[in-house]
């Protein structure tokens, strides 16, 4: 177990480590071939020059400007200086809203703090429980455990005072809660009411659309809504399984790289042609002409890109039963989006559409019906990757203490019963090796999001976030304390009766709070550190434009370092909310640590937001409600746990009054549910029709089926389209009729009086008697 001194040598390693992160990264920022890495945001909205550029040889590479080296952490108030405001102008709601969260963490643990330790360290302290315990017991304490719940004797009339703090700590958290969620939800409002125009605002994706024999699923889906929102409708775009064409497209764009770079050598240096073998990485095979090889093989992709477009063009098979459908007004889009729309309630399934750049487009070829199917094998996956993971970090946590090392390998005892070698181990093993352990965790996780048939990343990352949430409850937390207090109350467990196992267990819990501490220091604080370092990406950066980039789109792509990681980011910090508030009236020494982290981490994510992360999408912070939830889990959590350990302490007079807070806690997340959560789900349509009703005046000739035509065309069609295209089908657009009659081939529906606005160009006359009416020619969307 270990001890106040352990803990120092702990703290001492991690704070020297992130002071070397932060000064490396100080430094290294400042250097000019660095730039790109440390500001790639604003290289990829050209609003930063290229300092390697221009100026002297040296100093493309060093900064000569000793002056800033004076000013190396200017980059904290920097990161300070930008207000909110500007900061959702310039990231997004999204990462506005996300940094939020550490700001809420301060709010709720800096008072809690505060109260715990002027009340219930007191209080914990001036007592000799474990003191006399391990004199005539085998139970196993420290300094540390001194200041927890655990130095209390039982029975004692001292836990009037835990109880106390509970419902402080509970009533202040709600409180804080509360405010948050009403002022992310007033954001939200705000900011869908004052945003530019964006396609998903009159864009509906239907999914579940019906089999007919006599209309194919674009013709279906056209007169539907032609038919039920006659007023409204304006078009849609089929859905297509294009994965295998996706993966030729891109296949031939990195072709079309090398090819450039090797036409760049050869003006270079015309004298001699470039020369490749055609093997692995080109380490072997037929040695070739490089330029002409892969002009021969551009060329064959570009044949087979070809026909698979053509097929999927021309196959029914390759149109899937769903389609993104746009309305001319956002009131019409909202009514369809949050109304069914069939008395069939499994058909004709209607929600609103991501926004483009959300658009996860793999999994939109998914059938419908199989995507039942797919969510209980992920959940049954995910019962045995919990649950059975637990056995291997349980057996890496019981090898990272002395006991473990000295078991495995018995010719290190005398090395590891060193003072200085025994507090790093049991100070910061435990730590590092949990948190290396769950370094694939991530992958997995989203691979299974993926696999279940999410249609938009921000629903990836936010169901990959909830898993990693609950994995981590169960195995890092529950693990943790289960395993760690078996292992070192085993001596006790064996040698005592049975009755007395469960206070013994009482006792132990509070105990893991110094593993906890050492997991915050090494993952919330040298882990900070290094996130705002980018080791790997500087690496990664360096090496790709050293031997991969071949021209400035491949080095945009290699300075790209993606989006902020909300489905990581996140349940790592509702795991700090989950610790605070458990340990906040067992052990407060822990709350310090979990402050310096938010604190630190608020800081050093809003500058990477500022200058670092591109936000791949924009939802509106639609995933605030899984955060507000996850809080009200963890507060629960803690009083259930506190309710269990109080019952060991033969409280019998005091434990009962803590029943209330589970409870009360309940209401409250029902009340907040009730009154923001609607905000979050549901577009009100007072919103879209004020909003709508603001725009007509101001852009009355606005064509905004032109604006929509191949918003939610799939990338790769708009990949290969060119120029000259795209001007002629604006022309064919913008001169199209409004109103069209509704062509059909279904017997039953030949006289509905409603327009089409995909069936051509030009109006077609009033339709003929039934018995001569000409068979519809659907034409396809040209991609």
């Amino acid at each position: 177990m270990a001890t106040l001194g352990d803990i120092g040598v702990s703290a001492a390693i991690n704070i020297l480590s992130a002071f070397i992160f932060l000064l490396a990264f100080a430094f290294l920022r400042l250097q000019p071939f660095n730039d790109r890495v440390y500001f790639p945001k604003w290289y990829l909205r050209n609003l930063r020059t290229d300092p390697t550029t221009s100026g002297t040889f040296v100093s493309k590479f060093v900064n000569l400007d000793f002056r800033s080296y004076i000013r190396f952490l200017n980059w904290m108030p920097d990161a300070l200086k930008m207000p909110e405001p500007a900061l959702i102008e310039h990231a997004g709601l999204d990462s506005a809203v996300y940094l939020r969260i550490y700001l809420l963490g301060l709010k709720i643990f800096v008072p809690i703090a505060f109260l715990a330790w002027s009340i219930l360290v007191p209080v914990n302290w001036t007592n000799s429980t474990l003191e006399d315990a391990t004199k005539f017991s085998n139970v196993t304490a420290s300094n540390i455990d001194k200041l927890s719940i655990s130095n209390i004797p039982t029975g004692s009339q001292r836990f009037w005072s835990h109880i106390l703090m509970a419902y402080a700590f509970t009533f202040w958290t709600c409180y804080v809660l509360m405010k948050e969620y009403e002022k992310v939800a007033l954001m939200r409002l705000q900011f869908l009411a004052s945003e530019k125009r964006r396609p998903d605002q009159f864009t509906v994706l239907v999914r579940n659309v019906p089999s007919d024999p006599d209309e194919s699923t674009s013709e279906l889906v056209e007169h539907f809504f032609l038919v039920n929102h006659p007023d409204h409708y304006l078009t849609h775009q089929a859905v297509y399984d294009a994965n295998k064409l996706d993966k030729l497209v891109k296949k031939k764009k990195k072709l079309q790289n090398w090819l450039v770079y090797y036409q760049n050598k050869y003006t270079r240096k015309s004298s001699q042609r470039p020369f490749m073998k055609t093997g692995f990485l080109g380490l072997w095979g037929k040695k070739v002409d490089a330029i002409d090889h892969h002009v021969s093989e551009v060329e064959k992709l570009s044949k087979e890109i070809a026909v698979e477009r053509e097929r999927i063009t021309n196959s029914p098979k390759s149109i899937m039963p769903a389609a993104f459908v746009s309305f001319k007004t956002r009131w019409g889009a909202a009514v369809c989006a949050q109304t069914q729309q069939s008395k069939n309630p499994t058909i004709w399934l209607t929600e609103w559409a991501p926004e483009p750049r959300d658009v996860y487009w793999p999994n939109l070829a998914i059938p419908y019906v199989s995507l039942t199917v797919r969510r209980l094998i992920v959940a049954v996956a995910f019962f045995f990757l919990t649950f059975f993971f637990m056995i291997p970090i349980t057996f890496v946590q019981s090898l990272a203490t002395i006991e473990g090392i000295e078991k495995a390998a018995p010719f290190l005892k005398s090395v590891i019963e060193m003072s200085f070698i025994k507090s790093v181990i049991q100070g910061f093993l435990p730590g590092i090796a949990l948190k290396l352990f769950l370094i694939f965790l991530p992958a997995i996780l989203m691979f299974m999001s993926k696999f279940e048939g999410f249609n938009s990343l921000s629903s990836l990352e936010r169901r990959s976030a909830s898993r990693y949430y609950l994995f981590n409850f169960v195995n890092v937390f529950l693990g943790s304390i289960i395993a760690g207090t078996a292992f070192e109350q085993l001596n006790t467990f064996i040698h005592q009766s049975a009755n007395e196992i469960p206070k013994t267990l009482g006792v132990a819990i509070p105990m893991r709070a110094t593993f906890f501490i050492t997991y915050i220091m090494v993952d919330g604080w040298a882990g900070i550190a290094g996130e705002i370092l980018m080791l790997k990406p500087l690496i990664m950066y360096h090496l790709k434009n050293f031997f991969l980039v071949k021209t400035e789109r491949d080095r945009e792509e290699a300075m790209d370092p993606g989006s902020l990681g909300f489905n990581t980011g996140e349940p790592r910090i509702q795991f700090y909310f989950l610790l605070g508030l458990v340990y906040a009236t067992v052990t407060p020494i822990i709350l310090p640590f979990i402050i310096i982290f938010f604190g630190l981490a608020y800081v050093v994510f809003r500058h990477q937001i500022i200058n670092v992360y591109n936000q791949e999408y924009e939802s509106a912070a639609a995933f605030w409600p899984d955060v507000h939830g996850r809080v009200i889990s963890a507060l629960v959590i803690s009083q259930v746990l506190l309710m269990g350990l109080m019952s060991t302490k033969e409280a019998a007079q005091s434990t009962p009054f803590l029943i209330a807070l589970p409870i009360l806690t309940i209401w409250f997340s029902r009340f907040c549910k009730g009154r923001y959560e609607a905000a979050f789900v549901i577009y009100p349509l007072q919103e879209a029709m004020m909003k709508d009703t603001l725009e007509r005046p101001k852009e009355p000739n606005l064509n905004l089926k032109g604006y929509l035509q191949n918003a939610y065309v799939h990338p790769v069609f708009k990949a290969s389209e060119d120029e000259e295209d795209d001007e002629i089908n604006d022309d064919r657009w913008e001169n199209e009729s409004v109103i069209v009659i509704v062509p059909t081939k279904r017997q039953s529906r030949r006289n509905t009086p409603a327009p089409s606005k995909i069936s051509g160009a030009s109006s077609p006359p009033p339709p003929p008697p039934p018995q001569s009416l000409p068979e519809a020619v659907q034409e396809l969307p040209q991609p």
